[in-house]
């Protein structure tokens, strides 16, 4: 695996590290496909049942390493840096049914935002910040960025942080809807290795197809999703998790989850 993203399994959750802190764990062609080596990983390892991405350093990621782009022998062009890179970890982090966490500890800028708000639990410490960079460079939001930041945010709002190209705290990024919680750094990786603990020791068979009904729900009418919660709820009925929290629920104990 490159060095560029650091992968540690304990307790079924998968810590992936972004690790090019010298530059802000901004993305380069190396990291961008290691990244997504290690989810495709992360998929179908059976004693993988929560994920958590964050970064080393000061930084969460600082989106495009703008040295490729601009180094005539190394530059990729934006139409693989796209199509290669970024749009593959969207669609990795959103059709992967089981949780993944964005655990911002710093600055997540440009495609780094976009990343970390594509998951599906954001928490950040209280020095993180969130920019929609772009526009400052004159180009356009791409890693899913025009499709999931006003769904977060609204259309206004949202129209304003990505021309502007606004700093966000975490403390603005929490009141406007952006982040579920926002910790004290000197807490942080405590509370974000709690909230991965939880996850993992959830019944994710039945996460994972709520997540499903989720990436559903943004292009379904309300016929066509009411259809779908009943298939899925089926389908969650039959699992052995669901059989182990009724039976934990009748013997008043704690459920033993297995994610089947």
């Amino acid at each position: 695996m490159s060095n560029s993203i650091e992968l540690k399994i304990e307790n079924n959750v998968a810590w992936v590290y972004l690790n090019r802190p010298e530059v802000f764990n901004s993305f380069n062609r190396e990291m961008a496909l290691a990244l997504q080596t290690v989810l495709d990983n992360c998929k179908v390892n059976p004693t993988v049942r929560a994920i958590v991405i964050t970064g080393n350093g000061k930084a969460f990621c600082a989106g495009q390493d703008l040295k490729e782009v601009t180094d005539s022998e190394l530059n990729p062009g934006f139409r693989r840096i796209l199509e290669e890179h970024y749009n593959p970890i969207i669609q990795k982090i959103r059709t992967i049914e089981k949780p993944i966490v964005a655990a911002v500890n710093g600055v997540a800028a440009g495609a780094g935002a976009n990343i970390a708000l594509a998951c599906d639990i954001v928490v950040a410490t209280e020095h993180a910040s969130f920019i929609q960079a772009f526009s400052k460079i004159g180009l356009i939001p791409d890693s899913a960025g025009t499709f999931i930041l006003p769904r977060l945010v609204g259309l206004q709002k949202a129209s304003a942080l990505m021309m502007l190209g606004d700093k966000v705290s975490a403390a603005e990024a929490l009141a406007m809807g952006l982040i579920y919680k926002e910790y004290p750094t000197s807490m942080f990786e405590e509370e974000v290795s709690a909230l991965a603990a939880t996850l993992a020791c959830m019944p994710t068979k039945a996460l994972g197809l709520t997540k499903r009904l989720l990436n559903q729900s943004l292009t379904n009418t309300l016929e066509q999703q009411l259809a779908l919660e009943s298939e899925l709820q089926i389908e969650a009925s039959a699992s052995n998790d669901y059989k182990e929290g009724v039976t934990a629920f009748v013997e008043k104990r704690k459920p033993q989850f297995k994610g089947n």
